[in-house]
């Protein structure tokens, strides 16, 4: 749908972003479902388009564009119709080279962004750990100073690309006072010594990600490994969570589009009582109040966007674009295989993909209670 925030140069961008995927990732999704994973050639063929390197400077291999480009990618990703799929890209791509751009050294970005941008090297963010969620704080993971190096110790859980990944961006306590001043980023080579990782977690969706728990035992990082500040690693992590919770939006309003079209296609074509189901005012009702949710989530999270665009401190609008967007997407694709009845709960109809992949949206990136704690107090409701 078009919308001021788009300029002439991110429609032209779409539709080749759309021909790519209609043409070489849509036809693969029931393959990369079974297998639990994308290939590496998907990253490769990615990064050879420029696809993996959209908001990157050119002298990393970068297109140096807007963040605007970068949510017309995210969104038609989500159009593909496997949340895994998104995910693993957007994981690389959006939540673990970004460390590494905004805060690592010339010579981090030329050992690790350069060949991710390519799509050679498959990267990982690793924050989440079994003994926590939300709250990242209270990570028990270490890294202990020892000479030229740092000896890291612990575990992390739900990570996407964790299985795959030939370095991840690992989240660890360098000290223990004070909080929120107490964490730094590393980059860990997952052929290290002392770095294993488990077999894929079973999810109830995103089937196309390799998520996986990662395990340190005393594993020696070179200190030119450390990312930017050594403490300062909370609040890497807090800026980037804002993009991080736009991206999730902006997908959202991309399956929230895929939902519907399926929907109303499926319900022209249907019939029932010697008509489409579509002739059924209840249901024709009910595809309108989804378009309306719809809407309301795309211009929350266009106006958010926009503004993280222009700089601008976006954490309330991006905390609002998360929670309404990542429940509106749990309310349309519930509808939407509804209106499919019966063969919406068959494995062989697309729909039921969707609601599997949707569920995770109001949980990752912070759960919607987080969220709504978040604005409590950016909205002056406590102090």
């Amino acid at each position: 749908m078009a919308h001021w925030i788009f300029q002439d140069e991110h429609h032209m961008f779409r539709k080749a972003v759309r021909k790519f995927i209609e043409k070489e990732i849509i036809p693969n999704v029931e393959k990369w479902e079974r297998e639990e994973e994308v290939p590496r050639s998907l990253y490769e063929r990615m990064g050879e388009l420029g696809y993996l390197g959209i908001k990157f400077p050119e002298k990393y291999g970068g297109s140096d564009s807007d963040i605007i480009t970068e949510a017309v990618l995210i969104e038609e990703m989500a159009k593909c119709g496997s949340g895994g799929v998104a995910a693993a890209i957007g994981a690389h791509t959006g939540i673990a080279m970004t460390n590494i751009w905004k805060y690592g050294s010339e010579e981090q970005k030329q050992n690790y962004l350069v060949p991710g941008i390519k799509g050679e090297k498959i990267s990982a963010l690793a924050i989440t750990e079994p003994s926590g969620g939300s709250d990242v704080s209270a990570i028990k993971t270490t890294a202990k100073k020892s000479g030229s190096h740092y000896i890291l110790n612990g575990s992390k859980t739900f990570i996407t690309n964790g299985v795959n990944a030939d370095y991840v961006i690992v989240a660890a306590k360098t000290r223990e006072e004070p909080v929120h001043r107490n964490i730094s980023l590393f980059i860990v080579e997952t052929d290290w010594e002392g770095f294993s990782a488990g077999k894929k977690l079973k999810k109830l969706g995103w089937h196309a990600s390799d998520t996986g728990e990662l395990f340190f035992d005393e594993v020696k990082v070179p200190e030119e490994n450390l990312i930017g500040r050594e403490h300062e690693g909370f609040l890497y992590i807090m800026e980037n969570f804002q993009f991080e919770r736009l991206s999730m939006a902006l997908g959202c309003v991309g399956l929230g589009e895929l939902a519907i079209e399926t929907a109303k296609k499926y319900s022209q074509e249907r019939i029932q009582f010697n008509r489409p189901l579509s002739k059924f005012q209840v249901l024709r009702h009910k595809m309108v109040d989804m378009a309306v949710d719809l809407e309301k989530a795309r211009n929350i999270t266009y106006r958010a966007l926009y503004l993280y665009n222009k700089g601008e401190d976006v954490v309330t609008e991006a905390t609002m674009a998360k929670v309404y967007a990542t429940e509106m997407i749990r309310r349309v694709t519930d509808q939407a295989l509804q209106i499919h009845g019966g063969n919406g709960y068959m494995m062989e109809y697309d729909v039921q993909r969707f609601w599997r992949d949707a569920r995770i949206q109001s949980i990752g990136g912070g759960t919607t209670q987080i969220m709504n704690e978040i604005l409590t107090k950016r909205l002056g409701i406590i102090s």
